[in-house]
Parts: structure tokens; sequence; C-alpha cells
């Protein structure tokens, strides 16, 4: 029995398609950046591409030795970097589904693996380590050590210059061009152990998930722009609308928040209950939508102008 992936039409709720081959949850999902490709890693060991127009499955992508925890598309859609419990992180063609090569340096789990902005490097998260590869023949580059707890986020800023890397309850940034250590942010909070991070579009902000908060700083003059009660927003995942006018947020209750950050007001606009944990998000390349993948074995959908809920669930065949 195998799980499902059923898609939702907006407008009234008839099911699109449904999307089977995944033996177990599916972990992380991510759309190419032209839209029409849909990569999902999963705890079945595969990588699994889908044609995003009508559902059909293309490729199954096997090689990882335990779970897929992270998959990710270069900015001109043509590799797909995919990071598993296995320690490794493998380069596959995305128009046949070929493997390219696979990094293995990591000691411990890949938990986030991301390309930079001009698709030449990719930094992959794991232990206490951030590696920078060179995407055009896998060589490594850089080693960043110095956390000292396990490292969970990673961000390349939009101009590719910077990285930073959250683990524990500090933020590093480092200098892609060297693999230097640039400076060190210690996040605010007693339970302040950073989970994941993103920066807006323009560069301006870098929005933190931790533990206890959700916080935004501004990458110029006064660092911190924002810290919302602890109470209010406890994020495990965060992520900016391609347009950058919203952040949304996961918070350890199983509600998502989303809030208005362009006019830095932080204002809430609403919360979407979820009914179990969710394992992925993402808006897609144009905007409209947004995906949450829950833990429940279902992935909701909602329509990003009106906020109205429609599904893709997982779920084991009757």
């Amino acid at each position: 029995m195998g799980f499902r992936v059923f898609l939702w039409r907006v407008a009234d709720g008839i099911p699109l398609r449904v999307l089977e081959g995944h033996e177990h949850i599916v972990l992380s999902v991510a759309f190419s950046p032209d839209g029409q490709t849909i990569a999902s890693g999963a705890n079945d060991k595969t990588v699994r591409l889908w044609r995003a127009a009508d559902g059909t499955p293309l490729y199954t992508l096997e090689g990882h030795t335990g779970p897929v925890l992270s998959v990710a598309f270069s900015p001109d859609g043509q590799t797909l970097a995919s990071g598993a419990t296995d320690g490794a992180v493998r380069l596959w063609q995305v128009v046949d589904g070929e493997p390219l090569r696979t990094l293995k340096k990591h000691t411990n789990w890949v938990t986030n693996i991301v390309f930079s902005p001009d698709g030449q490097v990719l930094a992959s998260a794991s232990d206490k380590t951030v590696r920078l590869w060179r995407v055009s023949d896998g060589a490594l580059m850089y080693t960043l050590k110095g956390h000292t707890g396990p490292v969970q986020g990673v961000a390349f800023s939009p101009d590719g210059q910077t990285l930073v890397s959250g683990a524990m309850d500090t933020v590093w940034t480092w200098q892609v061009a060297d693999g230097a250590l640039l400076h060190t942010l210690s996040v605010p909070g007693a339970r302040a152990i950073v989970t994941s991070m993103a920066f807006s579009p323009d560069g301006q902000i870098l929005a933190l998930g931790a533990w206890n908060s959700v916080q935004l700083w501004q990458v110029m003059g006064n660092p911190f722009l924002h810290a919302p009660d602890r109470r209010v927003d406890s994020a495990e995942s965060v992520a900016f609308s391609p347009g950058g006018e919203t952040l949304i947020s996961e918070p350890e209750n199983n509600t998502t928040r989303l809030r208005q950050v362009a006019d830095k007001s932080f204002r809430l606009l609403c919360a979407l209950e979820t009914t179990g944990r969710i394992n992925s998000m993402a808006f897609s390349p144009d905007g409209r939508l947004l995906a949450l993948a829950l833990g429940s074995g279902e992935i909701w959908l909602y329509q990003a102008l009106i906020w109205q809920p429609f599904m893709l669930r997982h779920g084991n065949d009757v």
C-alpha cells in the first residue's frame, strides 16, 4: 500500500489528480524555478520527480540509504540536490533523473541543502558544520566549522556573497568566496534554538525560526528589527513569499501564521490551523499558492490571495 497525494482545484474542491508512489511520509517538497516540475523526498529513501501540469510521475531517484530530509532545485532548474540521513548529498539531472554525483563528507544527517543564487555553489548543513561544494565538479570548497551544536538552517544572501548558518542560539555569517567567518549573532531567548532561516528577496531582512520565537533581523543598520511575543510564534520553519510581502512561520502548536512584513509592521494576516506536524512548506514560484506538508500524511494548499484551503493528501491506499 503506497502513499498518495491528492491535488484539489481551489475553486470548487474537485480533485485534479492523485500522485502515487512514495511508500512513506513525504519530508520535503520543492517546485522547480519555472514551476513545471515538483520534487519530493520521503522517508522511503527515494526522491521523486513529477510533472506539475498533470501530476504525471517522471522519475524515481534511488540511491540514498536513509530518509530524504531536503530537496532543492538549482536556479536554472537543470539540477536537483537531495540530502538524507545517510550523510550524503546527491546531485541529479532533472531532465532524465540520472545521477550526476554523490558528495560524501558529512558524518551525520544532512538536514538542509541550498544552492547559491548563481547556482555555482551548494551548501549543506549537518553535524556541527556547513560544507560548501562546487556544483560543476562536486569538489569540496570549504568546511565551515565553529558551531557547538547541529546546524539545521542555512541560507544564501540574494547576492550570493554571504551565507548564514544557524545552530543552537547563534547565527554565523560567512563569506562565500573564501569561507571566512564574518559575524556571530547571539539569538535572544532562553530557548532560542535556531531551526530555520530565510532572507527576504531584497536581502534586507533575515528571518529566523526558533523554538521560542520568530525573529526578524535587519541586515544593515540596527540588526534587531522585530521579535514577536515568544508565546505567540514559536516556529521551526520560516519562508518569505516570492515578492517578500509575507512571512510564513510554522509554530510548534500546528498553527501556521502569515504576517505582513513589507511595511515592517509584522501584522498578523491570518492563522491556519493544521491537524499535524508540518514537515515542509513553500510558496509556489508565482506566489499564488502556499503548500503545507503535514506529519499526518496530508499536504494542504491555500490560495494565496484569499487563503481558502484545499488539500493534497498522503494516505494509505484502502
